[in-house]
């Protein structure tokens, strides 16, 4: 397909397979994830280079494109999607691949940001180290993407968000000049940590082309078991209960509803081999980089004592890592569980742990109020507050038509809890094209204010991924 004339300078810079152009090879960078939003861009540019990248910024603004960064695009709220009617070009790092450096001693890891998560995840591995950063999306999520939502995770309750994990970072800005802070240093006060503009900003500062990452020793020792909770069990203190008496080696400590199990067992059409108490079930594990920590005996003791409160009906502690695979896989599945049930409207809610219970309980209340019969399916990361609060499709209901109702409604009253009990709307999936009339609806004037001052100054013409966050720019 021959290259528009608007575009031959990009191609003249990016060569043959650096500029795509016919619809057949954008289409999968202009649908978002989640199919809720379909885009429009008139390229997307495939830059190999961090000079490369700046050389396409400034061709950018010299001919009047906006520029969408793109990771894996695996995010749920549209914030890689370009938007119709911007005149936006996607600038995906997929090209940018290179493990820049591990430093085994200093336990970090310098990476491009076009790096495949569970790649990046390898690199470390290979020097028997651990980057804790884990999604069910890591086969295909990029590193710049990650660190463009603050991505969370399974591991949040022990090593933190992505941005507790990054030591260094490289940005080109929307002048094309470069931003590098590639160190690796974990005590380094020089003022403003001005790299952490980077994190959470998703694409809208400049675009993100390398980081260094936190390393920790490969935790090659585990204790994994799945809880039956009984009816009323009060999982805040259950989980602190568990932090204080395994010395805090927990890593995860995953919540899942008996509905949304139910969801897994009838995508298999087959029975899990695991089930949820009266009040749910819990996957624990525990983890140490040492043989002489007795992980398993560690866990019993504080599951007989839980069971002695009669606080857990059962539990199954994992024999075998293949059991402990099969424990993990119930779990990465209910959002596939969900999708196949005909989908479901996701709600990424936080709240501080101490009020998880009064938020499941107001939450459930709402939900079977005005939407009786709807099916609800919750699960997450419970262990630092974050639960995936999703309603189910009903049969027969179109999808898009059901989301636009739910979040017309329901959803405000379920975010209005959630910002009551001391929490937010948005845990880990960030703001992007569908949430960012909730920030100026729940976000705090001089949070705004803020926002919107960093974004004029450093991108005044609005070059950079317009529409994310802010309807404006």
């Amino acid at each position: 397909m021959p290259i528009p004339d608007s575009l031959a300078p990009f191609h003249a810079l990016l060569g043959d397979g650096g500029v795509l152009t016919a619809p057949d090879a954008t289409a999968r960078y202009t649908l978002d994830h989640r199919a809720l939003m379909q885009g429009e861009t008139q390229a997307v540019l495939r830059p190999r280079t961090v000079e490369e990248v700046q050389a396409v910024v400034r061709l950018a603004a010299a001919e009047g494109f906006g520029l969408v960064p793109q990771g894996g695009n695996t995010g749920y709220v549209g914030g890689a999607t370009p938007e119709a009617g911007r005149r936006q070009l996607v600038v995906s790092l997929e090209r940018m691949t290179r493990i820049r450096a591990v430093d085994p001693l200093n336990f970090s890891l310098a990476c491009d940001a076009g790096t495949i998560l569970a790649e990046a995840q390898a690199a470390a591995a290979a020097h028997d180290l651990l980057l804790p950063l884990s999604l069910g999306s890591e086969g295909s999520c990029r590193l710049g993407g990650n660190l463009g939502t603050n991505a969370g995770g399974l591991q949040v309750l022990r090593y933190g968000m992505t941005r507790d994990l990054v030591l260094g970072l490289e940005a080109v800005l929307p002048d094309g000049s470069l931003f590098s802070d590639m160190g690796h240093l974990r005590k380094n006060n020089i003022g403003y940590d001005l790299k952490q503009m980077f994190v959470g900003a998703e694409g809208t500062l400049g675009i993100v082309t390398g980081v260094v990452l936190k390393l920790w020793p490969a935790q090659g020792y585990r204790a994994t078991a799945w809880l039956h909770l009984t009816a009323h069990a009060p999982i805040p203190e259950i989980a602190a209960f568990l932090r204080r008496e395994t010395s805090d080696l927990i890593s995860t400590f995953e919540l899942i509803s008996g509905a949304s199990l139910a969801l897994v067992a009838e995508m298999r059409g087959a029975a899990t081999g695991l089930a949820a108490g009266p009040g749910g079930a819990v996957l624990i594990e525990l983890s140490a980089s040492s043989r002489h920590i007795p992980l398993d005996d560690v866990l019993m003791a504080a599951l007989e004592a839980l069971m002695a409160r009669g606080w857990l009906a059962d539990a199954v502690l994992a024999q075998s890592e293949a059991q402990r695979r099969a424990m993990w896989t119930v779990r990465e599945t209910i959002p596939e569980g969900e999708k196949r049930a005909g989908g479901s409207v996701k709600h990424d809610i936080s709240v501080p742990v101490s009020a998880l219970g009064a938020f499941l309980a107001r939450g459930g209340a709402i939900v079977a109020r005005a939407m009786p019969g709807v099916r609800l399916s919750f699960y997450g990361h419970v262990g630092d507050g974050n639960i995936h609060y999703n309603l189910v499709v009903p049969e027969g209901r179109d999808r898009l038509a059901f989301t636009r109702e739910v979040e017309a409604g329901i959803a405000h009253e379920l975010y209005a809890a959630a910002i009551e009990l001391g929490g937010s709307f948005s845990a880990e999936y960030g703001i992007g094209r569908f949430k960012r009339d909730l920030l100026r609806r729940y976000a705090d004037p001089a949070r705004l204010a803020l926002i919107d001052t960093v974004k004029r100054s450093l991108d005044p013409d609005g070059l950079m991924n317009a529409g994310a966050m802010t309807a404006s720019r």
